[in-house]
């Protein structure tokens, strides 16, 4: 049933409301206007507004023909009218025996959906058509009207009278249904067009999904006002649709309400000692005649007309908001005239939420305004010229023609003095500007990670030596994952956050040990890669630090570290390895005879960092609790782990080129130490000692008996043939070195057999 029979411009029949969206029009229409009052007889008459009234001449019952007078259908009986004839025995309807029920109201959020609330846009359907006289813009604001209007309307006991007979409601509005709530999600829906097809159909169409919980612009204005003590508040002539307003600060009304002033384009001025808000429309309140000016000493004549300089008017307009329908980013969106040749922007930030079409249309009509808003009138009333308020739109005839101007400042002494700025009606119809499609983000369901923990040797200088790495993996990712430490299993504190996943995979064949410092040219390590890809890079890059990794069991402490320069893709997420440089960083020396099949492989880039962990902490039991940041750290998505750690940055390495030579009974060992600490420069003499001093271990094994033990400040040590005759020595013997550090203590013993 039509609420309305609005055109645009303000010479049609129903001009006088003011606004399509006026509630008492939208009302006066629900028992009223066409199907009620009159009815249209041809196209020719709708187009030219020729209404004929509804009436029934014969039998005084023109209820009969109103398709709208739910309660005369309702509350009388009825007689069938055969050829024209008014039956005299009535039908077995009982008059108010049963409620009315909507079994589907609604308005599709289109402009002037209210002419027709039952057309739609679809181009597959044959039913499609836009309601009488719409541009086809979307309109979210009308279909809201249409909603609060009806359930207004028929809220109120008058309209929605209980029989006095049968005790029942007319209608039963708690049974009244709205089209149309989709079962599918907002904003997927319509957003993801790629799999509903009907998508496209949405801006324009009857779907309440992520309209239902937006605002009208009236009822946000009102609550401010009330919130600062303000309660003569009149918004009975402001319109608009509020999706999203933030208020992060304390402040005063006025500052909570310019931006929206701003944005929707609306005044507010004192009206009979209220205040007063009105959305701008440019149509006039008053039509003034200039013969009818005062004079007054304040004006040079009647009339003064000025024109602002053009360089104070920005060429370009910009503004930052915040974008609806998908994860509520800040976007930005500009406007220019075409003919613009300077580059002045006037920048602006609202924190509203709009779309990128509503966005857009702002910009515009600033642009337009500011221009239009250079010429500038002034001139002085009559006292008897009261009824010109402040806010009020004048019509004046001017010698270059008719213009419109907005009163904004209005000085009562004597004479009224008034300065308004000029503005152009049309500026204030809603422009024809088209919604961009935003398509949200996949929906990622929240899923357990796998978390590595390795306690690494250094691998840059900027690393916390005794800190652990980690390296989080999922699949879907779920986003940012949170880690959580304890001492024991309570009492949580947030520890990291980790935003970017690691490249982890697990390898499908066996790695054996291999020489550090060739090149491992055996066959290749083949690895099936979970999350992220691999990709081959030249030798000179690799020795550069390019393709590290490291293979492990997943223990925080098994870890040896690679690089490789050579990665081939054989098959869906598997790779071949080859090229690779073993035990880097030292691990050469924890190096297990052979990885076996099922052993960690993770790339060790940008995406692998370290934890927080204090020095005072290594060796220590802490509880981790990793997940979803989303999700509390309780959330079955989280994975608990009770881990600790040696910090083996500290962890010196272990010496090379152990030597051993026999003097007259007497053993000479000599070694070569190795830093952790900037040892790559081939600039220095020596690498640097890496610890606080030079120290190193030696110990004397036969088999697994430790025969002697003993520290040494330089890289070599004689075993003299009385202490291999008071240890016992008699065959071949095991010497094993390790430097030490004050502290971790010793490192990886480097053995040498001895015949």
């Amino acid at each position: 049933m039509p609420l309305s029979d609005w055109r645009d411009g303000i010479d049609h029949a129903d001009a006088d409301w003011g606004a399509i969206y006026n509630l008492d029009y939208l009302k006066a229409n629900i028992l009223g206007g066409e199907g009620y009052d009159w009815f249209y007889a041809s196209d020719t008459d709708r187009d030219d507004q020729v209404r004929t009234p509804i009436t029934d001449g014969a039998y005084a019952e023109p209820w009969v023909w109103r398709y709208k007078d739910l309660p005369n259908w309702w509350q009388n009986p009825h007689h069938e009218r055969l050829g024209g004839v008014r039956q005299a025995t009535a039908t077995a309807w009982v008059p108010g025996s049963k409620p009315v029920r909507f079994t589907e109201i609604g308005c599709a959020a289109i402009d002037k959906g209210t002419n027709q609330p039952n057309k739609f846009l679809d181009p597959k359907s044959s039913e499609s058509a836009r309601p009488y006289y719409s541009t086809g813009r979307r309109d979210d604001f009308i279909q809201m009207q249409y909603l609060r209007a009806l359930y207004e309307f028929w809220g109120k006991s008058a309209n929605n009278p209980t029989h006095a007979e049968t005790g029942v409601k007319m209608l039963d509005m708690n049974r009244a249904h709205v089209w149309a709530w989709d079962a599918r999600p907002f904003p997927w829906f319509p957003a993801r067009k790629g799999i509903w097809s009907d998508g496209a159909n949405y801006n324009a169409g009857h779907w309440l999904n992520g309209r239902a919980s937006n605002r009208s612009l009236a009822s946000v204005v009102e609550e401010i006002c009330i919130r600062s003590g303000v309660t003569a508040v009149d918004t009975s002539r402001l319109y608009g649709l509020l999706r999203g307003y933030a208020l992060d600060q304390v402040s005063g009304a006025r500052n909570a309400l310019q931006p929206l002033m701003l944005a929707y384009g609306f005044d507010a001025a004192e009206r009979e000692g209220g205040l007063a808000f009105f959305t701008r429309t440019g149509r006039a309140d008053h039509v003034l005649d200039q013969a009818e000016f005062a004079v007054t000493e304040e004006l040079d004549g009647d009339l003064e007309l000025s024109r602002s300089p053009q360089a104070e008017v920005a060429g370009r307009v910009r503004l930052n908001f915040i974008e609806a329908n998908a994860e509520y980013e800040t976007r930005a969106t500009e406007a220019i005239f075409p003919d613009e040749a300077t580059r002045t922007v006037s920048s602006s930030e609202v924190p509203l939420v709009l779309t990128q079409g509503e966005g857009r249309a702002i910009v515009e009509r600033w642009l337009a305004e500011a221009r239009v808003a250079r010429d500038r009138v002034s001139f002085a009333l009559p006292p008897s010229q009261v009824g010109v308020l402040a806010g009020d739109i004048v019509a004046l005839d001017l010698p270059g023609g008719p213009a419109s101007f907005r009163v904004d400042h209005l000085e009562q002494a004597g004479a009224n003095l008034v300065r308004a700025v000029r503005i152009e009606p049309a500026l204030f119809e809603a422009p024809d500007v088209p919604d961009f499609d935003v398509e949200p983000p996949p929906f990622l369901p929240p899923v357990p990670v796998l978390a590595l923990f390795m306690d690494l040797p250094l691998l840059t200088g900027d690393e916390l030596a005794h800190a652990p790495h980690l390296a989080v993996t999922a699949d879907p990712w779920p986003g940012t994952v949170a880690v959580y430490r304890a001492p024991e299993d309570n009492g949580y504190t947030l520890s990291a956050l980790v935003s970017t996943g690691a490249r982890v995979g697990v390898t499908e064949t066996v790695l054996t040990a291999a020489r550090p410092g060739l090149l491992d040219r055996g066959p290749a390590l083949r690895v099936r890669m979970s999350s992220g890809v691999l990709a081959s890079a030249s030798l000179d890059r690799v020795l550069n630090g390019a393709n590290l990794a490291a293979i492990g069991d997943g223990s925080p402490e098994n870890w040896e570290v690679i690089q490789f320069t050579t990665a081939d893709l054989v098959g869906e997420d598997l790779w071949d390895i080859s090229g690779r440089l073993r035990g880097q960083a030292g691990t050469d020396a924890t190096q297990p005879a052979s990885w076996p099949a099922g052993s960690y492989f993770v790339m060790l880039d940008g995406s692998v960092g370290q934890l927080s962990l204090p020095l005072s902490a290594r060796g220590l039991d802490r509880h981790y609790r990793i997940g979803p940041v989303a999700r509390p750290y309780d959330d079955g998505t989280y994975s608990h782990e009770i881990r600790a750690f040696d910090g083996i940055g500290l962890r010196p390495l272990a010496p090379v080129h152990l030597d051993a030579a026999w003097n007259a009974g007497d053993l000479d060992l000599s070694w070569v130490r190795r830093t952790r600490i900037d040892g790559d420069s081939w600039q220095a003499v020596e690498v640097p000692l890496g610890e606080e001093t030079e120290s190193y271990a030696i110990r004397v094994r036969n088999g697994p008996t430790v025969l002697r033990e003993t520290l040494v400040a330089t890289p070599a040590w004689t075993y003299t043939a009385a202490m291999q005759t008071s240890d016992g020595v008699s065959g071949p013997f095991t010497v094993e070195v390790a430097q030490m550090s004050a502290s971790f203590g010793p490192g990886p013993y480097r053995a040498l057999a001895v015949a």
